[in-house]
């Protein structure tokens, strides 16, 4: 993996953040390069507890965090206590609020998966916090009088995901409504608590993140900076971030780390140059080597490769990512399952169609029932000419049965139809 630090034919960690596509929207972007390059600064970006774990989305916004720490600027990671209890408005319809109980379990996690990707030592030090801790004692009469009285309603219907809701069928609750004065006193509370003059987020977030600045400019008469990423988008038309249509997750738990790094293995040869400068701290020189063998040689799969090794180590480690690349080339054919780690292959073979078996089940028959082939009689021509193997070793008989558990998986086997149909059976 390369390490990370920033790339120093840049003159500035602004310019790097332009050229890795980083900056969609600001509110004055000479005058945040200005602040940039002047010193170091503290800045802020949050997370909301409205599930267990961070994804990809997030993952953007951490590796920005985590460039600007590395050009010595002070990142606060900000966890959401009191926002995670309600919830930023989502464009169709009203969120279901979670118990205080679960918003503040996943606001342990989270802060834990932050936590891994910035240095919270040295000079440049990061600082978790949590927006409940300046919320949890403060009575509705002076939120109206201290923060309420600096909104105008005309300005808040305005927002994006306000706007969107107001004409929809949902309509907005006044709880939601009110998150972007939540989300913009925290702005305030961290500009005062720790001088804070920058905030990042989702380009989608762009009406709270200037509810912020403007909050700040009217109460304190100062200004400070917002930085929005873009949203990133697929060229295929697909959404970035789903596999199978569910969320990426960095919970290994949610998403193994053997489908991390099947995601990123799959990248569109037209994306994953845009996804290695955005994903991983290779340098420019680094990617445009890359990129030239994307050109030339696409069928290598290099650049998709690199990123997947990449972004697969930032999430769970080196050693992670030598199993499951060692798993997806037994898998696929490049090497032996003998010596795999047992959990990586599981959850390999998960990540395919399976099927239930016993060891009276015969092969023909978990052909058909991983989908593999129609029918009996197609499985048995497909055995017979040679065409079938369970864990990477010929099946020859048309009536040959699994077998009892064997291999690095006792649970299961790896059952292949030519060399690209894939499925994992498991014992019943």
């Amino acid at each position: 993996m390369s390490e990370q630090r920033n790339d120093s034919s840049f003159s500035s960690v602004h310019d790097e953040l332009v050229w890795r596509g980083l900056i969609h929207v600001s509110t004055d972007e000479q005058k945040l390069k200005h602040a940039l390059d002047s010193g170091a600064i503290t800045f802020y970006c949050g997370f909301d507890p409205t599930a267990p774990s961070l994804h990809l989305g997030n993952l953007v916004q951490l590796l920005v965090m985590r460039r600007l720490q590395l050009a010595g600027h002070k990142p606060l990671a900000l966890v959401g206590g009191s926002t995670g209890l309600i919830g930023d408005p989502k464009p169709t319809a009203e969120r279901v609020l979670n118990e205080p109980e679960v918003v503040a379990d996943w606001v342990e996690k989270l802060g834990h998966q932050v936590a891994r990707f910035l240095d919270f030592d040295g000079g440049a030090a990061a600082t978790l916090v949590n927006n409940l801790d300046w919320t949890k004692d403060l009575s509705a009469i002076d939120f109206l009088r201290d923060i309420g009285k600096y909104y105008r309603v005309g300005t808040m219907l305005k927002k994006d995901a306000v706007a969107a809701r107001l004409n929809s069928d949902a309509g907005i609750s006044y709880t939601e409504f009110s998150y972007q004065i939540l989300q913009g006193m925290d702005f305030l509370r961290l500009y005062e608590k720790y001088g804070c003059v920058l905030q990042t987020g989702g380009s989608d977030q762009w009406g709270n993140l200037t509810s912020g600045t403007d909050l700040v400019h009217k109460a304190l008469g100062e200004s400070v900076h917002a930085l929005g990423t873009p949203l990133i988008t697929n060229s295929d038309g697909t959404k970035f971030g789903k596999s199978e249509g569910n969320a990426v997750w960095l919970d290994a738990h949610l998403t193994s780390p053997y489908a991390l790094y099947q995601f990123w293995l799959n990248t569109d040869d037209r994306d994953v140059i845009d996804r290695l400068k955005v994903f991983t701290f290779l340098s420019r020189a680094e990617i445009e080597q890359l990129e030239a063998t994307v050109a030339e040689r696409p069928h290598l799969r290099a650049a998709q490769k690199r990123l997947a090794q990449e972004v697969t180590t930032l999430v769970h480690g080196a050693d992670q990512t030598v199993a499951v690349t060692a798993a997806s080339e037994a898998l696929f054919g490049k090497g032996e399952l003998d010596g795999l780690d047992p959990a990586t292959v599981e959850s390999a073979l998960r990540e395919l169609p399976n099927a239930a078996i016993t060891p009276g089940t015969s092969v023909a028959e978990a052909l058909v029932a991983t989908g593999l082939c129609q029918s009996l009689s197609e499985a048995r021509r497909s055995i017979a000419q040679g065409g079938v193997t369970l864990n990477n070793v010929a099946v020859q008989d048309e009536a040959a049965l699994v077998g009892e558990p064997r291999g690095p998986l006792s649970a299961g086997l790896l059952l292949k139809r030519g060399k690209k149909t894939l499925a994992g059976l498991f014992y019943a």
